[in-house]
């Protein structure tokens, strides 16, 4: 068993390049690559080794060239250049970059605000921008928020451009771009044949195409508790669905008394509180990624009232006591 970063675990052998026959004379190849700050991962089934091999090679150059477009530490990606220059004036984006910016802003909209990825701003102020994270000053976390929101960007779909209105607002990926990669990554496998695969960024947005030898219902994932990584909560079969987890013991710190995490409330200014983690099936993995951080940040009661119906959540609260983790209703 190897055991994923973030809160998923599913059975694959621990090695970087694995390649073997299984029965039925399918062939089983895992691969790791590093992208984007994360440990990509697929395990391929097929007939074809050398077609399995060239798919994997193509899905890992499509997760490179998004690290190239999409990377907020890449001074050079046009993910950078907007951070830089959309302050000053519109910056003319590619097609993929609008449509993908376009699609936040709706889940911005959709989340009452939870979701946003004008986050950068304090994610710095509060040391996760390359950092472990650190306590600010009241003071400073009022300055970021005035930089904040996603009612500071404005898209214009006739000229394909972006523009803030005001300098000093950051574009933050972190909610979104491991989950776009996953699903790149399927549809490049879904192109080269593969019809038997598992996708990970890191365990934490994951994809399940088709359904593994021995395993009809899917690829078996199990998600683990917020308080022991040894220890499972739940267990769901991926098939052609995606599962995304956001887990406040991913990244934190502890200062006064009280642990901080990484997940931000954007309309705050800070750390989420009262939820231990989250996991969002979805039939796309960049809708189970987005909506893991809304549904951690409202709530389940609010998770329960404003969840698309095409997406389950499963819910562990912040507190230690029985049925603290359980499927929203």
């Amino acid at each position: 068993m190897l055991s994923c970063t973030g809160t998923i675990r599913f059975t694959l052998r621990s090695a970087v390049v694995a390649f073997w026959s299984s029965p039925g004379d399918l062939q089983r190849l895992e691969l790791s690559d590093e992208a984007m700050g994360s440990t990509f991962t697929v395990v391929l089934y097929g007939h074809d080794r050398r077609q399995l091999e060239t798919a994997a090679d193509a899905a890992f150059d499509e997760v490179h060239r998004l690290d190239r477009l999409l990377s907020n530490y890449k001074p050079d990606s046009e993910w950078s250049e907007v951070n830089r220059t959309a302050g000053v004036r519109p910056v003319k984006l590619s097609a993929e970059l609008f449509q993908l910016l376009s699609d936040c802003m709706a889940y911005s909209r959709q989340s009452d605000g939870a979701f946003d990825i004008t986050v950068g701003p304090l994610m710095k102020v509060w040391g996760f921008y390359k950092g472990e994270g650190a306590l600010p000053r009241p003071s400073e976390v009022t300055d970021a928020l005035t930089r904040v929101g996603h009612r500071h960007v404005r898209l214009d779909a006739a000229a394909r451009t972006i523009y803030f209105d005001r300098p000093g607002v950051e574009l933050d990926p972190g909610g979104i771009g491991k989950g776009y990669a996953v699903d790149r990554m399927v549809e490049i496998l879904k192109r080269t044949g593969v019809r038997i695969a598992l996708v990970s960024a890191s365990g934490s947005s994951i994809y399940g195409i088709g359904a593994p030898p021995g395993e009809p219902a899917g690829w078996r994932i199990t998600i683990r508790a917020p308080d022991d990584p040894h220890a499972s909560v739940t267990e769901v079969f991926l098939k052609d669905m995606s599962l995304s987890t956001s887990g406040s013991y991913e990244k934190f710190f502890w200062a006064d008394g009280r642990t901080y995490t990484h997940i931000m409330d954007p309309r705050t200014g800070y750390p989420a509180q009262g939820t231990a983690s989250v996991s969002v099936l979805g039939p796309r993995t960049i809708d189970s990624e987005a909506w893991a951080k809304p549904f951690f940040i409202n709530g389940r009661a609010w998770t329960a009232a404003h969840k698309p119906s095409n997406v389950q959540a499963f819910m562990c609260d912040d507190e230690r006591r029985q049925n603290a983790c359980a499927w929203v209703q």
